[in-house]
């Protein structure tokens, strides 16, 4: 039996014909044209024809014409529900990110007309919830801010805001269309939650002007900034109405929420809250006149429909270069909040959300809302909760949405006159704790430091500097994360579980048995390149030597072979290939044969190129692990 099983198995010298006959990897140029053909060209087994590839373009850019065939009524009973809810929650929000993005109210609820209906008709997600949030919002203030003082040119901070509203759309559009949603994951998870959690101080810091009723206060969004400008503001006279305004109807906002989180059934009377503050607060100041006491009104709110911006959009210089910059960061920021809260609602109703038509369909809706008024609009945690909450079934609910904020422009902005500024802080600072995840936070200290200093330096540098600071140091520590991985990989030395032809690490798995004579271990990064090829070098070779003299100390015996197991080196480059070299002439110096085990198709393509299979010899070049130990132990037996 055994000596049918060794005469059917495939003779070492055909299975290392294998890996040196093995074709031509593709190209980088044919990786990258397939990569396009395939962004641009759907994959189906159906003939081409222009009619066919016109029909799937347009399905794909409008998921609505395959799931609008089957809908009904009664799916429209839950998103009109669902909707209506949504816009009692999203008008006094609006409202208050407008504030926050420095930006006159009706802006806000413009923000929430236009961007929704394009989502609803181009989105793949069905609870998402489109509009303005309080980040981004504080990112365009923030950033802009810098270039054009709000309260100086009022008309040119507007332009900036739609044009980079505009290049926002352009950047998501693109990143969509040509398939780099990598670049969103260029900030990582752990970056995300410190970005968050220290926005979220920020944007309850700043909220302190209107909660206090101050005419003055800072620009500037770090945290000591703020507390100086606190500082100087309560020596000065300021109106207690305004705080007991707020704090009154905050208390109340957040009651309403507890009482939602104790019992489902009452998620609407979260979603009501704000509104219901707004109405009532508006009603108070309006009775009492306290507007004449020293509480704070918005006064005047633009109505009706959203106004042309094509014209405010400024492609010249000064300005266009700085609004590149923050176009970038605002369109990665938004689309990473709105990609995470899309794909956690998926996930919970059992379907797949597709990152590229959500990019595509977020940029078209912002390039749309720059040319109407609004600015940068993503999909909001608190909303979707909402919509998701109150039972909707399709994006219709964004439209029932947009259609009642539209006729809040129309009919009802003229009551928000007296409405206290003191309660559009409160609704704001109502949702912040939603975006301090301090759970995620100790969850990511236990299981990576290294993630977690990151997530502590992104949450710093925007609490003590700026929102640019906080993101440039939750990139720069990532790169040097992997570029410090990169330097110093992972290399183990491996042995043979008894009985097996199976070979791990001995650090990890103790019971495996290094086998005497030959000395085997595995590289384990993925490219093989001038950053890490010196470190490999000096870590093989140190491990040799070491051996060596540890095999003579103990048995007497000399060591042999040394297997380099490759598998997990899917590329290399010149100064990797000049490295292997060096590697086997040193090792062949101290009278010992070399083995490559399992070269990936690039690596081997390489190698056989700049003829170093020649030089470490095409029968030392092995397809497994296993292979190259049995060479190696009968070259062990035919030497001595």
């Amino acid at each position: 039996m055994d000596t049918m099983a060794h005469d059917t198995a495939v003779p070492a010298f055909s299975k290392n014909a294998m890996v040196l006959d093995s074709p031509e990897p593709p190209s980088a140029w044919k990786e990258v044209t397939g990569m396009v053909k395939n962004a641009l060209i759907p994959r189906n087994n159906k003939p081409f024809s222009p009619s066919s590839f016109f029909s799937s373009c347009i399905k794909g850019l409008f998921p609505v014409l395959q799931w609008g065939r089957n809908y009904n009524l009664k799916s429209f009973r839950s998103d009109l529900m669902a909707g209506l809810t949504l816009a009692s929650l999203g008008i006094p929000q609006s409202i208050g990110y407008a504030n926050l993005a420095k930006l006159d109210p009706q802006y806000g609820l413009y923000t929430s007309v236009v961007p929704p209906l394009i989502y609803a008709v181009m989105g793949s997600s069905r609870e998402i919830a489109i509009g303005p949030v309080a980040v981004v919002s504080l990112l365009l203030s923030s950033m802009i801010q810098k270039v054009v003082d709000p309260t100086v040119d009022v008309d040119t901070y507007h332009k900036l805001v739609f044009t980079v509203t505009f290049l926002t759309g352009i950047f998501q559009a693109s990143f969509g269309l040509l398939r780099l949603g990598f670049l969103v994951d260029l900030l990582s998870h752990a970056a995300i939650v410190g970005f968050m959690a220290g926005a979220a101080i920020v944007i309850g810091l700043q909220q302190l002007k209107g909660l206090l009723g101050l005419s003055h206060f800072t620009n500037s969004t770090d945290v000591v900034s703020v507390i100086k400008a606190v500082y100087s503001a309560v020596h000065q006279p300021w109106h207690a109405g305004n705080f007991l305004i707020g704090c009154s109807f905050l208390i109340l906002i957040l009651i309403a929420r507890f009482l939602a989180r104790r019992n489902k059934k009452f998620f609407w009377l979260s979603a009501i809250a704000p509104l219901l503050s707004v109405i009532l607060s508006t009603l108070i100041v309006f009775l009492t006149r306290s507007d004449k006491h020293g509480v704070k009104i918005i006064q005047h709110v633009h109505g009706g429909l959203n106004p042309s911006s094509a014209k405010q959009i400024q492609f010249t210089q000064p300005y266009i270069v700085e609004c590149a910059k923050i176009a970038l960061v605002c369109g990665v920021i938004a689309l990473t909040e709105a990609i995470a809260v899309g794909r956690s609602f998926a996930s919970v109703k059992g379907y797949r959300l597709d990152g590229n038509k959500e990019m595509m369909a977020m940029g078209f809706m912002n390039v749309a809302g720059s040319l109407s008024s609004c600015y940068v609009a993503t999909g909001s945690f608190s909303r979707s909760a909402v919509n998701f909450s109150a039972g909707c079934k399709t994006a219709v609910s964004n439209i029932v949405m947009a259609a009642t904020v539209f006729l809040a422009l129309q009919l009802f902005t003229r009551l928000l006159y007296y409405t206290p500024v003191a309660i559009l802080a409160s609704i704001i600072l109502s949702a912040l704790p939603g975006l301090i995840d301090y759970k995620e936070a100790m969850s990511i200290w236990k299981v990576d430091k290294m993630d977690f200093l990151i997530c502590m330096g992104t949450f710093l540098g925007v609490l003590f500097g700026s929102v640019e600071i906080g993101l440039s140091i939750a990139i720069i520590i990532s790169f040097a994360k992997i570029v410090i991985r990169a330097i110093r990989p992972s290399m183990e030395v491996l042995g043979r579980i008894e009985g097996t032809e199976i070979f791990c690490s001995i650090r990890q798995y103790p019971m495996a048995i290094p086998t005497p004579s030959v000395f085997l271990m595995r590289i384990d990064c993925s490219f093989l390149c001038f950053m890490n090829a010196n470190f490999i070098r000096e870590r093989i070779i140190r491990w040799v030597t070491e051996e060596c003299d540890t095999m003579k100390e103990k048995t007497g015996d000399k060591l042999q072979s040394i297997i380099i197991d490759m598998s997990n080196v899917m590329n290399i480059d010149t100064s990797g290939l000049a490295t292997l070299e060096e590697i086997h002439k040193e090792l062949v110096f101290l009278n010992l044969q070399v083995a490559i085990a399992n070269p990936s198709w690039t690596v081997i393509h390489k190698m056989k190129i700049a003829g170093l299979t020649g030089t470490i010899g095409g029968d030392w070049i092995f397809l497994t692990v296993a292979d190259a130990m049995q060479t190696c132990l009968s070259f062990k037996r035919d030497s001595v």
